[in-house]
């Protein structure tokens, strides 16, 4: 009986034998794949970095960002750039994360499963693959001329209001998932203590999805501060030689930023202009960079108290 199962297992062995070694190299191949893409994405990285910091770094000093944009490109500047893109940065913020994260938490904690709640959670995934180019006709077309008492046109408050739009739908899909992400045994739990439901999401669902919600955020915020169709098609300008006032007033004021401004001497074909915009494109990261730092610790923060 023992010699029997013995050979069972020596002829079950070499039956599955070679298809273990055909799955073993298989993943090899694909792990050598996976290493071979991403270092040619990082060689690549590597040499854009290069390129832009060896055009760059040269222009880049104090006069470079304190100054205004010229069509004299040794006295050109990024300061009203530079301000314009954190105008519309902070407005963009304290716009989309209330309404992104409410509309989230709505859909996934409050809404019944129907064909309306089906039709929205669909445009919802839709608009996240929508081009900027039509955000930034709808802004136009709403922002612009339908709402332009309230806008005042082309102003910092129609492009913020229409990166709004094209982020929303990131922070809506991100909330979703990290509040999916939580367990439903603590829901059951605290509706078990007799809590409401707002007071189960407020005190434990939404601080332990808080992190994953910021890190959604910060995501879909880095996408608007480099994002530069839609602005040109709301019109946003290339050339100001003042700031916007730090008031209300100031959000209903002509405005342009980095990526406009980077954009327009990219254009040009003049050889220092192109310096400038290699400059531009320095403190475009550096801004993305010092953004994204003090979202991560934030989240940090919360993680590491939950």
């Amino acid at each position: 009986m023992a010699q029997e199962i013995k050979v069972k297992k020596e002829e079950s062995h070499g039956v599955f034998k070679p298809a273990l070694l055909k799955r073993y190299s298989l993943d090899k191949v694909f792990a050598i794949a996976t290493w071979v893409a991403t270092f040619f994405g990082l060689v690549i990285l590597a040499i854009l970095l290069i390129d832009v910091f060896s055009d760059g770094l040269p222009r880049l000093n104090w006069s470079f960002i304190t100054s205004f944009p010229s069509r004299r490109p040794s006295a050109a500047g990024i300061l009203s750039p530079l301000v314009g893109s954190i105008w519309l940065l902070l407005t963009v913020a304290i716009i989309a994360f209330p309404l992104g994260v409410g509309a989230g938490i709505f859909l996934e904690e409050y809404a019944k499963d129907n064909w309306l709640t089906q039709i929205i959670e669909i445009n919802i995934a839709n608009l996240a693959a929508v081009p900027s180019i039509i955000y930034g006709l709808l802004g136009l077309q709403i922002f612009v001329r339908w709402l332009e008492p309230i806008t005042q046109g082309r102003s910092i408050l129609t492009g913020a209001l229409t990166l709004t739009l094209l982020i929303l739908p990131v922070i809506i899909i991100s909330t979703r998932e990290a509040l999916r992400a939580i367990p439903d045994s603590l829901r059951q739990a605290g509706f078990a203590l007799g809590a409401t439901r707002w007071q189960v999401i407020s005190q434990q669902i939404f601080p332990l999805a808080l992190p994953a919600i910021l890190t959604g955020t910060i995501l879909a915020l880095s996408r608007a501060i480099g994002e530069t169709a839609s602005l040109i098609t709301i019109g946003a300008l290339t050339y100001i030689a003042f700031l916007p006032e730090l008031s209300l007033k100031g959000l209903q004021s002509p405005f342009t930023a980095l990526p406009i401004q980077i954009f327009n001497w990219v254009s040009r074909p003049q050889e220092a202009f192109q310096t400038n915009a290699a400059a531009g494109i320095i403190v475009l990261m550096m801004v993305l960079l010092l953004m994204n730092s003090t979202a991560i610790l934030l989240r940090n923060k919360f993680q590491s108290k939950r």
